[in-house]
Order: structure tokens, then sequence, then C-alpha cells
């Protein structure tokens, strides 16, 4: 707590320093280079800024920059000014309202969380087209978004292995062609306080040199008992505009997440009742997991020439996860005695991604092309240890008792590593036949090899490789200037971890999807209405070796139908809307152990969210905002499992308002969880669900020098 009340300390007194040092460029010498690193606020590109909720334009679905309107899979972009109306502090606040994103494993509060999307979970994050969810990582800062995009559907012609569900991209903030700073503290009735820091502008008088920093510092207490968190983050980006040609970008995220592992409840078969929400059986001396992650991104863009660009460019991910945690293990025959184990564990990961991608602009026999090649090399390295306590280490669910002596570590179940290469080439050609009718079609070759070591008795080694071919074809046509219909088919793939009972690797698991949509600018294009019916089918999931119980083996397939309808943009000029509903059917339909029809974990058959803002244009209100928003999640199955436990359907309501006292003060006042509902949002594992959080009362301020 005393290192974030630092931190905010720190970011008051240094931003109005920064300010005060640089002496001012005149506006008019920085018009032109505005295009060049940002562009203008009157025309928008995938990379950069959304006025209002709804986005034209996005690279996340074609890696180049093409109208949504055109592309066909289904899109969603929750913009920066989502993020900045809800107050949200990180991604899966904002993702709640991007249509049909339900949340799953939080990692006990330590890192990337995963989501649901289309019937499947998946932790697929990007960051300008850059893996960011190797090994553990923290959750990007909602302080660093300028948009974060959802891709329905598999990604892997562009993006190579991952869930054939959905795909996010977060696009960050880039330097402003304008110098500015903006302070920032926001805290909440549970006990959490944090500041920020956002300033950018020119490093030089033409303005080819330009930077961007964002600086986080926040911690606190949480709703659950003994839980406080620390978390601190710098994000530095600068861009060079070397020539009129070339431009070089320079970005790294170094975060800091303090955080105890907190699994939440458990809902064991014979558990007598549900601990209330705020329950934590962990120890509160016990201490916290650190997770430290260290991103660097060095990316290029060089116009050869009128129609050709060359881009690409290097990231480099590095990150721990160490520390201390109590889990269960197991409950009594009395059925509220918990049995746990002392634990600790040592998580390190690298990984190394390079990318090189040409696009070209042409024409051929009267079809106008836009061709897009490029190659990739990933080096992902990670290394585990984990040790045990076996002595007894128990606890109550429902009164736990916290200071017990902790038992020796005397069982290491986990010390080994893994390295992951892939190689990969792709091609993707958008074509216009008609004015109306306009064809996408691509394909990625990848070749990955893959090495697992062990040094624990009685496990195994092994090594596996295998190639891969991932097409996509979508075909889309505009009925009218504002209604387009589209049909897309795309494969997936993703590497199995383990080893057969013989020893082998096991195949990757496959996907394929079929989408059929519309696409509708309504309310004279202020307004973005879409909706899809789709199928997905993967096979290769892991299931019981049915000759040894205690190995797998790659022969179980699940399947996903469903609808979903989405919206963004504004229904007046003071209205504005984002928001939509699914509706999901997601099974196992071939297992060895797991009936026909098994429901796949955290999928809830129906799920809907709406936020409405309307913000008062003119007259003595001009400047407030007021909102409201609702998330209704269907009852969802905790396991996939023949006798899995139930998560019960719940609505929550969440009130916004901010008020713009002028151009320099931001005023916001949230009560989120208005009606107190208690629910669950996510399952893991067995026997853990994690509680939301009860009404919360959040208050903030942004001042911008």
């Amino acid at each position: 707590m005393r290192r974030t009340l630092v931190s905010i300390c720190v970011l008051q007194a240094f931003s109005p320093f920064s300010w005060a040092a640089v002496e001012p460029v005149e506006k008019a010498g920085l018009e032109l280079q505005a295009t060049n690193i940002t562009g203008t606020a009157d025309y928008e590109t995938a990379q950069g800024p959304v006025q209002g909720y709804r986005a034209t334009r996005s690279a996340s679905a074609t890696r180049t920059d093409t109208a949504i309107h055109e592309t066909p899979q289904s899109i969603s972009v929750v913009t920066k000014d989502v993020v900045e109306d809800i107050g949200a502090t990180r991604l899966q606040d904002a993702l709640d309202y991007a249509g049909g994103v339900g949340r799953a494993n939080n990692f006990g509060g330590q890192g990337l969380t995963t989501f649901t999307v289309r019937g499947f979970t998946t932790g697929e994050f990007y960051r300008n087209g850059f893996p960011i969810n190797r090994g553990y990582p923290n959750m990007p800062d909602a302080n660093t978004i300028e948009r974060l995009e959802v891709l329905r559907g598999p990604a892997t012609t562009l993006y190579g292995r991952g869930d054939p569900g959905g795909t996010f991209n977060v696009v960050s903030k880039q330097p402003l062609a304008e110098r500015t700073v903006t302070l920032g503290s926001q805290l909440n009735d549970q006990g959490m306080q944090r500041g920020t820091l956002d300033a950018s502008g020119p490093l030089d008088e033409e303005g080819r040199l330009a930077y961007r920093l964002n600086v986080v510092g926040e911690g606190g207490e949480t709703f659950r008992d003994h839980v406080e968190t620390e978390r601190y983050g710098v994000t530095p980006v600068i861009t060079w505009q070397a020539t009129d040609a070339t431009k070089v970008i320079f970005e790294g995220d170094f975060m800091r997440n303090n955080h105890p592992l907190d699994r939440g409840l458990t809902r064991f078969a014979t558990q007598k009742g549900t601990a209330s929400r705020d329950t934590f059986w962990g120890d509160k001396d016990v201490g916290k997991l650190h997770n430290d992650n260290n991103m660097a991104q060095l990316r290029f863009e060089h116009m050869l020439n009128d129609d050709w660009t060359l881009g690409g460019g290097f990231q480099w991910l590095d990150g721990t996860l160490k520390g201390n945690a109590i889990e269960a293990n197991g409950l009594a025959a009395d059925g509220h005695t918990l049995n746990r184990n002392f634990n600790y564990r040592k998580l390190e990961w690298t990984d190394k991604d390079t990318q090189l991608n040409l696009t070209g602009h042409f024409s051929t026999g009267g079809f106008e092309h836009t061709l897009l090649t490029g190659v990739e090399f990933e080096d992902y390295d990670y290394k585990s240890i984990i040790q045990r306590s076996a002595a007894a280490y128990t606890s109550d669910i429902f009164n736990p008792v916290y200071g017990k002596p902790r038992p020796a570590l005397v069982s290491t179940p986990t010390n080994d590593k893994e390295n992951l290469k892939t190689y990969a080439a792709f091609v993707q050609d958008q074509v216009a036949l008609t004015e109306r009718l306009k064809v996408l079609a691509g394909a990625r070759f990848e070749r990955f090899e893959h090495k697992y070591e062990t040094y624990v008795a009685n496990t195994k080694s092994w090594e596996a490789s295998d190639n891969a071919v991932t097409p996509r074809v979508g075909v889309i046509y505009d009925l009218t200037e504002s209604l387009a219909v589209y049909a897309d088919a795309a494969r997936s793939f993703k590497p199995n971890t383990g080893a057969t009972r013989t020893g082998e690797g096991f195949e990757p698991e496959k996907g394929k999807s079929y989408e059929m949509g519309v696409k509708w600018e309504a309310l004279d294009h202020q307004l973005s209405v879409d909706a899809a019916v789709y199928q997905i089918d993967k096979k290769n999931v892991l299931t019981t070796d049915p000759l040894d119980t205690s190995f797998r083996v790659a022969a179980g397939q699940v399947r996903s139908r469903g609808f979903d309808l989405n919206v963004a943009g504004n229904l007046t000029p003071e209205w504005r809307v984002i928001g939509g509903y699914a509706y999901v059917d997601a099974k196992v339909t071939k297992d060895n152990t797991l009936r026909t029809g098994t429901h796949l974990a955290n999928i809830p058959r129906n799920s809907f969210s709406l936020l409405n803002v309307y913000e008062f244009q003119d007259g003595s209100l001009k400047g407030l905002g007021l909102g409201a928003g609702a998330k209704y999640v269907d009852e969802r199955v905790g396991q996939t499992s023949n006798t899995p436990f139930t998560m019960d359907a719940y609505t929550v309501v969440d009130l916004l308002g901010y008020y713009k006292v002028n151009e320099n003060v931001r005023l916001n006042l949230d009560v989120k969880n208005l009606f107190n509902r208690d629910f669950e949002e996510g399952a893991f594992g067995n026997f853990y669900a994690y509680p939301g959080a009860p009404r919360t009362v959040q208050v903030g301020i942004a001042y911008t020098l």
C-alpha cells in the first residue's frame, strides 16, 4: 500500500515538471507530421484513435488497413472512449461489453485471464499483432489501450496456433503530434487506490521524433478477505519518422503484479453449502506471488513506393511468476474441513517473435487486389519448478483458520522445461471483383517443433513436430450502400502439450469453422449492427487413454454452434451504445469417458450485454454523461464432466456518470453491481469458482495539462 501511495505522489509531481521543462512547439509545424505518426482526427486508421464507440476500420482481421464493413468476419472494437466511460482498469472490464465474450480462469489473480468466445475457452491475446499470451503474462493495463479488437472465429491463417473460438488484439496508445499530459486517479470503496500518467508529444522541432509514456501505480484491498494487491507498470513508446517513407516504433511494457494466489470459492460435490464471496481460505501471512513481465517491440514500416509497403518487427517477452501459495486438494467427510497444501513455485519464460510482411495494391484483369505475404519465426522457452507439502494443513471453508504453521515442502511434482519453435509463411489476397463483391482468400504454412524435458522421477520427456496448413476464404457482397452479407470458412490448429502412453507427442488440435452473417451500417452510418450464425468443430482434443487411464490420447471431439448479434455506435448524437447477444450450443461429440452431449465448462447458452451512455451536448448540463450497463449470463457448468457443478445465471446492472468540467478536468462516478447480486463469474479445475465483486462505488479524476 505504501509503495502505491508513493507512486501516486510521484506521478502527481512528475507530470507538471515534465510539462514545464520542454518548450512548446508551434502547432502549425506539426500538422503534416500528425498523419505520419498517428493519423489525423478527421480520418480513422486501423491503428489510430476512434471517435466515440463505433470503429470503421481494423487491421486485426486482415493485417491490412481494411474497412470493417468490407471484412468477411465478425469483429468488435472496444474503443478508448468505452474504457474511459466505464472506468475500466483491466481489459476484462471492457470485454464485458464486447458481445458474447465471457470470463473463465483468472489464474488466481496472477496473470492473463482466459475468456470464452463462441463456445471455446481462449487466451489468444496479441498486442499490435504480436503474441503476448506466452507464459503467465499480466493483463495489459487499461491505461495503455487505444482500442481492443475481438475477432470471432479462427485467426490462425494470420496469427498461427490458437483456439478456433476467437482472438483478441490490443492496439496500444501511440505518440501524439501535440504535447499533452494527463494525470489520473481512481479509488473505490473496496480499498483500491490507483494513479496514472499519460504523457505524449514531439521530441524535436520537426515532429519526426515523438514519445508516449504511460505509468500506473495501483494497490490496496479487495472485496476478498486478506487479499491485497499491488500493480506497477511503465509503458514507453517512441516513434521515429526516419524519412517520408520509413517509420520506426519502439514500444515497451514493464509490469509488476503482486497478488496472493486466490482461486476463489470451492464447489465440492459433498460440500455443505457455499461460503460467502469474501471468504479467503488461504492464509493472510503466506505472502504474495510476484508476477514480473517485460515486453519490448521494435516495429517498422517502409513504403517501397505508392503501392508496396514492407513492414514487420521483433518482439521480446520475458517473465517470471514466483512465490508461496496455498491450494485446496480435497474435502473431509464432514463437508466443511478443507484439505490444503502449501507450495512454492518458480515459473520462467522467454519468447522471441520475428515478423516480416509485404503488402501491395495492384490491378490485374480489371480486379483490384490487396496482397499480403509474410514470414514469422517464434522461439518460446518455459521452465517451471513447483514444490508442495504433504503433511496435514487444513482449514474450514466457512470459518477459515489463519496462522497455522506451514508444513515443510517435501515433494517436487513439477520440474521441467520446454521449447517450442514455429516457422511460418502466409499469403492473403483481398480482391474486389466488382464494386459490391469482394473476396478474401489466404493460407498459412506452419511447422512447429516441440521439445519437453522433465526431471521428475517416473515421468517422461518427449519431442513432437508437425506441419499445418490453415486456409481461409471469405466473400462479402454489398446489397445496398449500408447492408452487406458475407460468408467465411477457416481452419485452426494448436499443439497439444504432453505425451502418450508410449512417450510420443500428441497430434495437435485442429478446428474448422463456417460462418455466415450480415453487416448493417444503420442510422445514416452512425450505428454498426452485425449478426452471424456459425459452426465450429474441433478434433484431437485430449481424452483418457482406454488402455491406461493414467495417460491420455488425442481422440476427443467437440462442436459449437450458435448465433451472435453485436451493436456499436450512436442512436442519436447524444446517445451511444455498445453490446451484444450470443446464443451458444457447445458440447462434446466424441470422447472415451465423457458422454456425448456433455456441455463445455464456462459456456453459457445465452448471454447479453448492453452499455448505454447519454452525454448532454449543450446547455447548463453540457459535458455531463449518464449511463447504465446490463450484463446477463445464463447458467453454466463449472467442469466439462459427466457430473459437473453448475454456476447459476445472473444479471448485473452498472451505473456510470462523468462530468467534463472543462477541457482539462473530467470527473467519474461509477456504481458497479448496483443491486449487489451474488454470482460466480468463472470456474477453474474440478472444484473452483471465482465470485464476482459485490456492489462497488468507484470515483475518478483526470486532469489534462
